[in-house]
């Protein structure tokens, strides 16, 4: 099965695409305080759901979504008129890391997404060619919260702990100004909706694509329960450009 289809269906129930709760991602962007008229631009995307929550908080921001995949826009578009806010949405399918339309933007987000640019240094260095002066960063990353064995980094990747990763996020300029370090139970409703979703479909939809989307669902939850979980974490930084 096509990778961006099954990314697609495990998100279906999660279109936060993050472990992190709707309440505390509403917390990150109202801590923003983004001015009137603001313009977000969201990297890597997916269904788009922190540029329509963003929308919804901030009545005259536009927002503009990047994703290599489109495989969520449907739903990011259906949201968006339902939400009244699809006049303010506009949304790219193209790589987040070749994206060059006009800006500069007052927030630019790329939360869960740094590997469009070969990690999270790069992604900071992208980021601060596109934010106005003074404007904010928000961007999730991963990080170790106890050191992992060997295998485990080969399967999940290299990651800093808490305090490296903040180092690494603010070396191009930029000061974290607040954060949220997400908690076991979002990791937990993430991964379970992520797996969940999965197996769901798989057994409405037997046949080959069922099979390839249950299996690759009971390898993430093996990977998840006997691996990183309660190892590796997750802090979204909210960051201010020099």
């Amino acid at each position: 099965m096509d990778r961006d289809i099954l990314s697609n269906l495990a998100h279906a129930d999660h279109p936060i695409a993050s472990p992190i709760s709707e309440e505390n991602l509403s917390r990150l962007l109202r801590r923003a305080r983004l001015p009137a008229g603001a313009r977000a631009l969201d990297l890597g995307c997916g269904s788009a759901f922190w540029s329509l929550r963003l929308l919804e908080l901030y009545g005259d921001a536009t927002a503009v979504g990047v994703d290599i995949s489109d495989q969520g826009f449907a739903f990011a578009r259906q949201e968006a008129a339902l939400r009244g806010v699809g006049d303010r949405l506009t949304l790219h399918h193209g790589s987040a890391s070749g994206f060059d339309q006009a800006g500069p933007y007052d927030l630019v987000l790329c939360v869960g997404a740094t590997h469009a640019f070969g990690g999270l240094a790069a992604t900071m260095k992208s980021i601060g060619d596109l934010v106005v002066p003074g404007g904010l960063a928000l961007v999730g990353e991963g990080f170790w919260e106890r050191p992992p064995g060997a295998e485990l980094e080969d399967q999940i990747g290299t990651y800093r702990d808490l305090s490296g990763t903040v180092a690494e996020a603010e070396a191009s300029g930029f000061h974290t100004v607040y954060a949220h370090t997400s908690e076991l139970g979002e990791w937990d409703d993430y991964e379970w909706s992520w797996t969940g979703s999965l197996i769901d479909w798989a057994l409405r939809n037997p046949g080959e694509d069922g099979e390839a989307a249950r299996a690759a669902a009971l390898a993430h939850r093996e990977m998840w329960l006997d691996g990183y979980r309660d190892r590796l974490g997750f802090v979204t930084l909210l960051l201010r450009r020099v």
